[in-house]
């Protein structure tokens, strides 16, 4: 393990530069990052927040750091609400299928599971309780409409994070004419029910039956689950705002502390120099991509750009990703080495800490990872070793290489733990009579090259294509 005598620097978006990262208890670091919408199948974007992240907390981890990783999941919104109507099944359904699909992709990327992942829906008595100190505290109030807005001109410093003023705000929004916010920019807190929505999107509240806003929901979980002020927070690029502004308004206008020290935020996927989206049908998810991939390599391809860069997603450079981690795959199959912890002291490992402290430099760590490949196939007895252990701190590597270079699941198949996962999924289905799902099931695994027999004794067997 290493320690934390040297100096570990993080680029702060609050600040716009880099600065030394000093934790607010020493040793601990107690950091929040926002994850998923849970009403359809992760993208590329979902993808790099997981990677992402994931690679800070391992190193974070791998220098001695405790560590409290929080990534919440969003399981109420008006996506999920209509997605479920137009399904025809509660929001729970919904939610609970998607998360459960999430869990399969983070599998496959090779994710060590946050800390706490909590569900939006589990925490809405804490969002009442800031809404109603937001509104003693006369930053928040009640619209014509129903709803509780947050008043924003009313915070001071609102912009800080965007570094825009009120006014280049203003000059940006686009609002209805009759609007019932008292200012364009002010953002909901709590929405007001509508007659026709299900019971399943309504919760009481002072302010008459409703539902949450997006923003308040992330302040409330993190209080909750690492306090009112903590080290790290991070997410997309997309995020910056309005979301973690608006973020930083409610919770430190309904504390009056500082909220987080940190900012982090990565870089955009794009797609043939274009910003992925939907409206541009340029976009990909992750289950699209590990159809012709290898999950690892997807991995590969994420960490090898700096993580703050724009990620161009496109077959060519996941095939020069692929010839990549073959190459490191291939350097360990030819010089076999057993495992050993790191040897911080040594050259190449010193590179890759300093390059890993420089604000996660992943692109100069895993030309680190080269250089070891070079000394293993010169006769260097310890580089192997030194290669699968430093390459470990990214969350690569781990596999026997033979099982990586031979293609035993073929690139781009399925991971077996997901394949069982995925069965487990169809016998439930089944028990409850839900064939209409256990036939999807079915149907996707047979798209991804899995074949299943279902044996005597509700036993269902599985080959590869």
């Amino acid at each position: 393990m290493l320690n934390q005598d040297s100096k570990l620097i993080i680029h702060n978006t609050l600040t716009g530069r880099k600065e030394e990262f000093k934790p607010l208890v020493p040793g601990k670091i107690r950091m929040y990052v926002c994850g998923m919408t849970v009403y359809d199948y992760c993208h590329l974007g979902h993808a790099r927040v997981m990677v992402v992240f994931d690679m800070v907390v391992r190193y974070l981890r791998a220098r001695g750091y405790e560590v409290i990783y929080v990534r919440n999941i969003t399981d109420i919104d008006d996506k999920i609400i209509k997605r479920a109507a137009e399904n025809g099944e509660t929001i729970k359904q919904l939610t609970d299928r998607f998360i459960a699909y999430m869990h399969e992709d983070e599998t496959a990327l090779g994710i060590v599971q946050p800390d706490h992942t909590p569900r939006a829906t589990e925490y809405v008595p804490q969002m009442l309780e800031i809404i109603r100190k937001l509104e003693q505290n006369g930053l928040a109030y009640r619209a014509e409409d129903g709803d509780v807005n947050y008043a924003v001109r009313k915070f001071p410093g609102y912009g800080r994070l965007s570094g825009k003023s009120l006014d280049e705000l203003r000059a940006g929004e686009r609002v209805a004419v009759d609007s019932a916010k008292q200012d364009p920019l002010d953002f909901v807190l709590w929405k007001s029910a509508k007659p026709e929505e299900a019971a399943d999107c309504k919760w009481d509240s002072p302010w008459g039956s409703g539902r949450p806003g997006w923003h308040i929901e992330c302040s409330a979980m993190s209080a909750t689950l690492l306090g009112e002020h903590f080290d790290i927070h991070g997410g997309g690029l997309d995020l910056q705002f309005p979301h973690h502004e608006n973020e930083i308004a409610q919770s430190e206008g309904a504390t009056g502390r500082k909220f987080v020290n940190l900012w982090m935020h990565n870089g955009f996927v794009r797609v043939d120099d274009e910003k992925m989206s939907k409206s541009l049908g340029n976009f990909f998810t992750i289950r699209e991509v590990l159809k012709q991939y290898d999950p690892e390599v997807v991995r590969f391809f994420i960490l090898r750009a700096h993580y703050r860069s724009p990620l161009n997603y496109s077959d060519q450079h996941l095939d020069d990703a692929k010839s990549g981690l073959t190459r490191l795959y291939t350097a360990l199959k030819n010089n076999p080495a057993p495992d050993a912890p790191v040897d911080w002291s040594e050259a190449h490992a010193q590179k890759f800490r300093a390059a890993m402290d420089d604000d996660f430099n992943t692109p100069i760590a895993i030309s680190v990872l080269f250089d070891l490949v070079t000394a293993a196939n010169s006769g260097d007895a310890n580089a192997a070793s030194q290669l699968k252990g430093l390459a470990g701190v990214l969350g690569l590597l781990q596999r026997e290489p033979n099982a990586f270079l031979r293609g035993r699941a073929g690139a781009g198949a399925l991971p077996d733990n997901v394949i069982e996962a995925r069965i487990a999924e169809r016998i439930a289905a089944k028990k409850t009579r839900n064939f209409a799902e256990a036939d999807r099931i079915r149907r996707e695994l047979q798209e991804s090259g899995v074949l299943l027999e279902d044996k005597p004794g509700g036993v269902t067997e599985w080959r590869r294509a």
